[in-house]
């Protein structure tokens, strides 16, 4: 019962988190998204099926312009870089949406169609490889667009997993 009422007043704004999630407050003072425990919590989790989280831009570019303390050339640099990876992962999701179709296809048949079976778990592992090497491609061009303090930190943030790829 607490953590309902919590939720619920905090939901209708009836609590104001602002003094205490300061911290969190990065980004133009005209956004309208949520901020505090939900911003920084929200970074690194609800994995996605391909092996790491889906990362958007706004958030966790937010939450790596505060980790990272970025210049504007290197925020302009990493929300492309990210915008690449999501975009790569939406692709990912819509293959796998299409190859889970083809195979309860293949399972609805009055007989079992093999080769469409292998043909779509072909397409799920060619996409996932595609994601992985789209992570693989985005994190040497952070590694190019950082400074090596903040590459530090970035791989601190990954080993605690406070942020995932």
């Amino acid at each position: 019962m607490r953590h309902h009422h919590w939720s619920s007043r905090r939901r209708g704004g009836c609590w104001d988190f602002s003094p205490a999630y300061a911290w969190a407050s990065a980004g133009s003072e005209s956004d309208s998204e949520p901020r505090g425990a939900e911003f920084y919590f929200s970074v690194g989790r609800d994995d996605d099926g391909f092996g790491s989280s889906g990362l958007g831009v706004r958030r966790p570019l937010r939450f790596l312009t505060w980790k990272l303390d970025l210049t504007s050339d290197q925020v302009a640099a990493v929300a492309r870089i990210l915008e690449r990876l999501k975009i790569e992962r939406a692709q990912a999701e819509v293959e796998q949406r299409r190859s889970a179709s083809a195979l309860a296809d293949a399972m609805a048949a009055d007989t079992f169609d093999s080769a469409a079976a292998s043909v779509a778990t072909e397409h799920r592992a060619t996409s996932a490889g595609a994601v992985q090497a789209a992570v693989a491609r985005s994190l040497g061009e952070l590694h190019a667009t950082l400074e090596p303090d903040q590459r530090r930190r970035l791989a601190m943030l990954i080993r605690t997993r406070a942020i995932t790829f």
